[in-house]
């Protein structure tokens, strides 16, 4: 006698219940009294019984699939897109969804890349439907053949520039654009920094969502300003952007006046303030001078020597001042700006400079007509309101000059050239110190920093790092640059400025360029982190969740996938569009719910 296995004996047991159980509701509804509906009562319980037995055992149905294609859905799919898909490529074809995504039943959760390789060895090509994948994790595809496919429409900040660090003094600048709601027709772009709304814009249609907010920084250190989109007076997306204000040694300035002059005074008044040191000298009379020091110790300032302008990094000198230099500290001066020790501001007068002026034959200096009753405006990059001065003269465009400030007509009023190692900017602004008087002085602050910007001969080299991506994300590997001319003996470290250990770096020198090093860095937690090394070497930046930030992340994934796209190998011909079919069974809760639907309209009737 043999015995059934449990399995084959659930199977006739429940097969030879539903069977019975159809048998007798439909023989109970035959001899009923009552005639009245007796044809739907004997369907309903014939349905009722097969409902049961395919709820256990639904059936199962052939349906197309491309045989060397999958799906993958990621954040921010399009289920139209995966619907017209599945059409083209059939409804069989494996659909799998990686991270964060909603809204897909049907689809196979998968938590690494590597095991699509394992699951279908003959996938040659991945359709991605979403965002995309972080760009780390597209290596592990290897060889497949990647096929980014549209998501939704964003809704936020597509992209935004501004600088990691800022000198303090500098004005902080952002600009970026937006994609706009669909039907949107206006929205506010609001820079908030130091505790309040610092400046705002407001955005159309027209514009295509490109914005730029400006911001004076008041103080030094770590900082993280908020950019708020806001739309009919309620705040859609706030987004952090970390900023770091650096308060850089200021260089002394060496201030050489040919007769004495408010433009000087008022300058190393300016300067003063600035926290500048500065030296003053003034000529007086023949053979003597006067002087005046500000936060710094006095020295004799008679006469230029190699020793004395060791001592200052830019010097400024009127016209008359160079004239009357003797051939000695003329020489004294070349040599410091050639070595690149030293920078000049030459502040020249509606004539020739001076014979031995440097760079005398790339400065000609044209005289202009009489200033009219409206004086004419200057403009340079950020000038911060309006400045209007006399302008008697203007330079003649070299291809050796780089133009600071412009007058009328793209006049070039004042402009920097490379002499040697050093610089030497020459400008023909007279009287820049009615701004001040006249309560301009963001004008004039900002017009002499580019002037002595300009001027302050390059830092030494030193260790500098770098990050390799703009967005640094938590749990995605970043990659660190380091240039120096060797490899430091003690590793340098990274560690998260709010706690936690610090993390030594294995640095790796590049072949082609001995003086890069790379190290692979994954950050634990969002938030500032600081690099300690090598030596007296120190860098800061910045790691954002993975929530912010979303529109620049987009572009990368996509531009990602393209690369991929274009360094996997091609399919070879005919594979990729070969049609087979795959076995699929039916929901069971389809039948569950026929099961409810009839049973519950016999008992519905029954009470009726």
């Amino acid at each position: 006698m043999s015995v059934l296995s449990p399995a084959p004996a659930l199977y006739y047991g429940l097969l030879a219940f539903c069977l019975l159980l159809g048998l007798a509701l439909t023989a109970l509804a035959w001899r009923r009294p009552r005639q009245r509906q007796r044809a739907l009562r004997m369907l309903a319980g014939a349905v009722a019984a097969a409902a049961l037995w395919f709820t256990a055992f639904p059936p199962q149905r052939q349906l197309p699939a491309a045989r060397a294609e999958a799906i993958l859905l990621t954040e921010g799919y399009a289920p139209d897109t995966l619907r017209q898909l599945l059409r083209q490529l059939g409804a069989g074809t494996p659909v799998w969804k990686y991270g964060t995504v909603e809204n897909a039943p049907k689809a196979r959760p998968i938590a690494s890349l590597l095991t699509l390789a394992e699951q279908r060895p003959a996938l040659r090509r991945l359709h991605i439907l979403g965002h995309g994948l972080p760009t780390a994790d597209l290596p592990l595809l290897k060889a497949l053949i990647v096929r980014q496919h549209t998501g939704m429409l964003f809704t936020g900040f597509r992209s935004a520039f501004w600088p990691d660090k800022l000198a303090l003094g500098e004005a902080f600048t952002i600009e970026g654009a937006v994609d706009l709601p669909t039907g949107a027709k206006e929205a506010w772009v609001v820079l908030h920094a130091a505790g309040g709304a610092r400046d705002s814009v407001r955005l159309a249609v027209a514009s295509h969502g490109s914005f730029r907010l400006r911001y004076q920084p008041k103080t030094a250190g770590l900082a993280i300003y908020a950019l708020l989109l806001r739309q009919s007076g309620q705040p859609l997306l706030t987004e952090p952007v970390p900023i770091e204000i650096t308060s850089p040694a200021l260089p002394a300035v060496l201030l050489l006046a040919a007769t004495p002059s408010f433009e000087f005074k008022f300058l190393k008044n300016y300067l003063a303030e600035a926290h500048y040191p500065v030296g003053l000298r003034t000529s007086v009379s023949r053979g003597l001078v006067q002087t005046d020091f500000v936060n710094q110790p006095t020295v004799n300032l008679t006469q230029l020597t190699p020793a004395l302008l060791a001592r200052y990094a830019v010097v400024v000198a009127d016209a008359g001042t160079l004239a009357a230099l003797s051939s000695a500290e003329t020489q004294a001066l070349q040599a410091a700006v050639r070595n690149g020790r030293l920078g000049l501001v030459a502040l020249a007068e509606a004539a020739p400079l001076p014979r031995n002026a440097l760079a005398r034959a790339d400065f000609t200096v044209l005289p202009r007509p009489a200033t009219p009753a409206n004086l004419p405006a200057l403009a340079w990059p950020d000038v911060p309101g309006e400045a209007r001065a006399p302008l008697p003269a203007q330079l003649q465009p070299r291809p050796n000059l780089r133009p600071l400030v412009r007058g009328p007509q793209q006049a070039i009023a004042a402009a920097s050239r490379r002499v040697g190692l050093g610089a030497v900017v020459v400008s023909v602004v007279p009287e820049t110190f009615r701004w001040g008087l006249q309560g301009h002085l963001s004008v004039y602050a900002s017009f002499w920093n580019r002037l002595l910007q300009a001027a302050v001969p390059p830092a030494p080299e030193v260790a500098r790092w770098r990050t390799g991506t703009r967005w640094p994300r938590v749990a995605q590997p970043l990659t660190l640059h380091l240039a120096t001319a060797t490899l430091p003996p003690v590793p340098p470290t990274v560690a998260a400025l709010a706690g936690g250990p610090a993390v030594r770096l294995a640095l790796r020198q590049d072949t082609r360029l001995p003086e890069w090093s790379t190290a692979q860095f994954w950050p634990g937690a969002a938030g500032w982190h600081r690099i300690s090394g090598p030596g007296r070497a120190s860098f800061t930046f910045y790691v954002y969740p993975p929530t912010v930030w979303q529109g620049p992340e987009v572009q990368q994934r996509q531009q990602a996938a393209m690369i991929q796209a274009g360094n996997a190998l091609p399919v070879a011909q005919g594979a990729s569009a070969a049609i087979d079919t795959v076995t699929e069974t039916w929901p069971a809760g389809w039948f569950f719910g026929l099961f409810l639907l009839a049973a519950g309209y016999l008992w519905l009737e029954e009470k009726l």
